[in-house]
């Protein structure tokens, strides 16, 4: 290994500073998310006349371009495909990682229809749980954890996307080794704000409603978090922002996305979901007054414990470029 010898020389590093509010308006209202996926998501593969055909592709990879021309909809990827079915095979251009690759895909034709073999998306959508709001830039973050495809447990990369509003119509409850889940009707016109970012702390976009009725709440350092009583806000019924009781059970400040473990301690919250469930993860965690962190994820062989990310973790995300 070559050494560098510099006298009497000072090195600066780059040190990051986030410009994050110290007080922020508390979330726990229930989303509408719907992402756009950046390029086509393969989630699977089918058999054409008895055998698989996928070229060089894998589940996870993202259709970028097809014979050169982009795609970014299942609609403009069926049209594209149609151009060339005489040719009987294209040349894909993909994604998988951060590598750009090619590899030619056959267009087969069974029982008179053309096929590729290929199953695909181009948007995601589900539920979750508003964490925060900076009242300074209109920052968003909510989930406290990245949105995954089901089928190919990819991360989906963000072209575009929007938060909306989104109301609750009944609970199925988590029981042991099975994880519940608020279901919702959705109001696609009823739009909150955009999506630009999908990151293992969440999700986060410009909040572009009115910020009327919303509660300012300070936030918490991790090392004000202590073991021990608080509280988590988060929607049951329609569109009701209700708070429940917890208990800090461990804190793990080494950690980059389990930073906390609690326990349900509320018996309103037990008899109404079993536990957490699914939608809940970016309910806000709120100790002596200040947000301290956000439900990420559900221990599934223990229902009735989660775990919850620093609130500061999710901030400085939302504020990175």
């Amino acid at each position: 290994m070559k050494k560098l010898l510099i006298v009497l020389s000072i090195l600066f590093l780059p040190i990051s500073v986030y410009a994050y509010s110290d007080e922020i308006y508390l979330g726990g209202n229930t989303l509408g998310i719907e992402i756009d996926c950046d390029g086509i998501l393969i989630i699977g593969f089918y058999e054409v006349n008895g055998k698989l055909n996928n070229g060089d592709l894998k589940v996870g990879d993202y259709i970028k371009e097809v014979n050169g021309e982009v795609v970014s909809t299942l609609t403009s990827l069926t049209k594209i495909l149609e151009k060339h079915i005489s040719e009987g095979s294209v040349e894909i251009t993909y994604k998988r990682g951060n590598k750009i690759n090619k590899t030619n895909l056959d267009l087969v034709l069974d029982n008179g229809v053309y096929k590729t073999g290929l199953y695909v998306k181009d948007s995601i959508t589900g539920i979750g749980t508003l964490t925060y709001i900076d009242p300074e830039t209109k920052i968003y973050g909510a989930l406290g954890h990245e949105v995954i495809e089901g089928s190919s447990k990819t991360l989906v990369e963000v072209k575009s996307g929007m938060i909306f509003k989104n109301y609750i119509t009944s609970i199925e409850k988590s029981t042991v080794g099975s994880a519940g889940s608020k279901n919702a009707k959705y109001y696609y016109d009823t739009v909150y704000g955009n999506i630009v970012k999908n990151t293992n702390h969440g999700i986060f976009g410009t909040y572009e409603k009115g910020l009327n009725n919303l509660k300012l709440v300070p936030v918490a350092k991790p090392e004000e978090v202590k073991v021990g009583e608080a509280t988590i806000y988060t929607v049951l019924d329609g569109e009701k922002v209700e708070e429940f009781k917890i208990n800090i059970e461990s804190i793990n400040e080494t950690s980059d996305t389990k930073n906390l473990t609690f326990k349900i301690t509320d018996d309103n919250l037990i008899k109404k979901t079993g536990g957490v469930v699914q939608g809940m993860s970016g309910s806000p965690i709120m100790q002596n007054g200040k947000i301290i962190g956000v439900v990420t994820h559900v221990i599934v062989d223990n229902p009735y414990t989660g775990y919850g990310l620093f609130i500061t973790k999710m901030l400085e995300e939302g504020e990175k470029n």
